[in-house]
């Protein structure tokens, strides 16, 4: 063995026999002192190494705050809200995303617009919320909110055009809307818009609903004229909506629409006029219709314009009136009959004859009903059945 190792060997064993060996009963109950830390390593006092245990800190740290943000942000985000009742809130056209945070807190529907910002943003749909006006449930979240927006699902209102009116009166009743917004750029030509209930949402232009229904005019029109019986005395869509405003105007009655269409089929194969009222009525006062309580004159028919078919022969120049798809349906197909006359029968309906000595009795038989109503002080109601009265050949 040598000599290095019997030294430590013998350090050791003085060390122990000192710890086993107390010259003292204090020294025994002394606790020994423990060995000194190593010494630090030159590299770990490095500045370099410092200050990148710095950064790593803060980094931790402010992943730490920023996760914990997110958490509470998502939290606040899918959190219902507080108010109790149903809320309306309208995304203007133009709108952007700050826009609409902002209003959305002012009128109290989230509490904060960052959080909603922020969370429109981490779904990406800051440019998926669309214009309209919302119905937002009671206590809905910003998340909610947001869903609504993207779907479109806005609340829909309705205007509803009855079929026989006017251009003019149609564009009227847009006008006089108050959800609608914007001018009617152009004015469409009589007899190309078809009467129906439109639906829209607020925001919507009085110009886009005219659009839709010159749209839907024209696929209606086109698929009942392709479906047309064979042989009927028209050559266009034209002559065929001109003569459907006619019998819209004549009749209200579903089921007479196709027999006072086979009437005016008829007088046309014939080459008979027409001698409708409502085209007198229309040559005389145009879009704006005859005021409700002035009767048809002698005057009126005796008038010299194209659209008095008691005065010419055919089909007058172009439509009087916006048709529905039944009237367009009854010209399109007309009953199989030889009648060639109808007058009003009293009851709001039509009687219809085949020859003129029956149509005269027809009438004849009317012009009681009315003496009695007069009688009756509902002359009224007579002068407008009266009105409907077709004119002798």
């Amino acid at each position: 063995m040598s000599d290095m190792n019997r030294s430590g060997d013998e350090g050791r064993l003085a060390d122990f026999s000192s710890r086993i060996s107390p010259r003292s009963p204090g020294e025994a109950l002394r606790p020994e002192r423990p060995p000194p830390p190593p010494p630090r390593s030159q590299q770990a006092r490095h500045p370099a190494v410092v200050f990148m245990n710095f950064l790593l800190t803060v980094v931790v740290v402010a992943l730490l705050g920023a996760a914990g943000m997110v958490a509470f942000g998502k939290l606040r985000f899918e959190q219902a809200a507080h108010f109790r009742e149903p809320r309306t809130f309208v995304v203007e056209r133009g709108m952007g995303l700050r826009d609409i945070a902002e209003q959305l807190q002012k009128s109290g529907l989230i509490t904060s617009k960052w959080i909603f910002i922020a969370g429109v943003r981490a779904n990406g749909a800051q440019d998926e919320l669309k214009a309209g006006e919302y119905l937002i449930p009671a206590r809905a979240s910003m998340e909610e909110i947001m869903e609504t927006m993207v779907s479109g699902k806005a609340i829909l209102y309705s205007i509803t055009i009855p079929e026989g009116l006017t251009t003019q009166q149609i564009i009227a009743r847009i006008q006089s809307d108050p959800v609608l917004t914007g001018a009617i750029e152009q004015v469409p030509d009589e007899g190309t818009l078809l009467p129906d209930t439109y639906r829209f949402s607020r925001g919507d232009t009085r110009q886009n609903l005219i659009n839709r229904m010159r749209r839907d005019h024209d696929r209606v029109v086109t698929e009942i004229w392709n479906r047309r019986e064979d042989g009927l005395p028209i050559t266009d869509q034209k002559q065929f909506v001109t003569l459907a405003s006619i019998v819209e105007k004549e009749t209200g009655i579903a089921d007479e629409r196709s027999r006072v269409a086979a009437v005016f089929i008829n007088r046309l194969r014939r080459n008979m006029r027409l001698q409708s009222d409502p085209t007198v009525i229309y040559g005389v006062y145009g879009g704006a219709g005859k005021p409700s309580d002035t009767p048809v004159r002698r005057s009126d028919l005796d008038d010299d314009n194209a659209y008095n078919t008691y005065k010419v022969t055919g089909l007058p120049p172009g439509p009087i009136a916006n048709p529905g798809r039944a009237s367009l349906e009854a010209v399109a197909n007309p009953s199989r009959t030889k009648d060639l006359y109808f007058v009003a029968d009293g009851t709001g309906g039509h009687v219809f004859a085949e020859t003129l000595a029956d149509h005269n009795r027809n009438v004849q038989r009317w012009r009681q009903v009315e003496a009695k109503r007069r009688e009756q002080g509902d002359d009224d109601q007579a002068q407008a059945e009266a009105a409907e009265e077709p004119a002798e050949p």
